[in-house]
């Protein structure tokens, strides 16, 4: 474009202002970029930690998928002539339904269409289907405290309230937090760890869920576990996994979709794969003429389901990070 100056203006200074200030539009062309600013985006940890064996099983909303349970068969000792005793077997059943919902609709104009340097579409169901995986996630992890053993055997460590444990090295101290300035997180894995071991949970598959607080705290422990020194240079988090090693035996996950606590200032999930199963499926995406306006509506419809399966391969654990009452 044609640069023009008024009648009278000094042309030179016009100039020199424009270059060396950097303030006159016409001499700065805009430059448009095909690269999009997207949204800083939370990790994603639910299929990472649970069983997906079953979603090719489902198909839409409200979909069952019936899973037998192995059945325990009682050993008895034998002396020759004596009558054995048959363990009689049931198909024990738990079922896994497809009963959450969450959609994403959105509109993409026509003209925005036209003059976009960009695919906004693709832009926006990108972000859309983030923004299902995110909801899926807190989901899943909602249901995992949710389906804690309380008892016989009791794994919910410490309570949810800002009352601390005051006695080092004992995390189940009544209506109080396990303080974490007193103890080594380090030593709460070990302690989660013992009570999987106890209830013969496989070593192979243990995972652990915890917010930044708790891996703050962790990352202070004199043991420098989570150090990329000490990680042989893998000390990036992908998919919310954030070492390449195990911790006292568990994948170590880091997420920002565990639920707030009411009084505590945080709780953590430890588990087997085995612990909870899942099965999720997009079941359609659409695109149709908006009949309000010139452009597009874009939609898609995501189904899941979760269930626990085995409530004693998981513990969970509240914690504190100052000394209360």
């Amino acid at each position: 474009m044609a640069q023009f100056f008024e009648p009278g203006t000094d042309t030179n200074a016009n100039f020199a202002n424009s270059v060396a200030g950097q303030t006159n539009s016409y001499f700065l062309p805009a430059v448009y970029s095909k690269k999009v600013l997207n949204f800083f985006r939370k990790a994603s940890v639910a299929e990472a930690i649970t069983n997906t064996d079953y979603e090719g099983e489902i198909s839409a909303f409200g979909d069952s998928v019936r899973i037998i349970k192995e059945p325990v068969i009682s050993v008895s000792a034998y002396t020759r002539g004596s009558d054995t005793t048959a363990t009689k077997l049931t198909d024990q059943e738990i079922n896994l339904v497809v009963d959450t919902a969450n959609a994403f609709k959105f509109v993409v104009d026509d003209i925005e269409t036209s003059m976009s340097h960009v695919n906004f579409k693709e832009v926006a169901a990108s972000s859309a289907a983030y923004a299902l995986r995110d909801a899926f996630d807190a989901a899943v992890i909602a249901a995992g405290f949710a389906g804690l053993s309380a008892s016989a055997p009791n794994h919910v460590l410490g309570a949810d309230d800002d009352t601390t444990g005051t006695v080092v090295g004992t995390y189940d101290e009544a209506g109080k937090s396990i303080n974490l300035l007193i103890n080594d997180p380090l030593d709460v894995l070990a302690h989660m760890a013992k009570l999987l071991d106890e209830q013969n949970v496989p070593e192979e598959g243990r995972w652990v869920v915890a917010p930044p607080s708790f891996y703050e705290q962790l990352s202070k422990s004199g043991s420098k576990l989570l150090s990329v020194d000490f990680n042989a240079g893998q000390g990036s988090i992908r998919n919310g996994l954030v070492t390449s090693g195990l911790l006292r035996g568990f994948s170590m996950y880091k997420s920002n979709n565990i639920a707030a606590t009411a009084a505590a200032d945080g709780k953590i999930l430890a588990g087997h794969m085995s612990a909870m199963c899942t099965a999720q499926t997009i079941t359609s995406t659409e695109v149709i003429r908006d009949t309000d306006s010139f452009g597009d509506i874009c939609r898609g419809l995501h189904v899941f389901g979760v269930k626990v399966l085995r409530p004693e391969a998981l513990v969970g654990a509240f914690f504190s990070l100052a000394v209360g009452a």
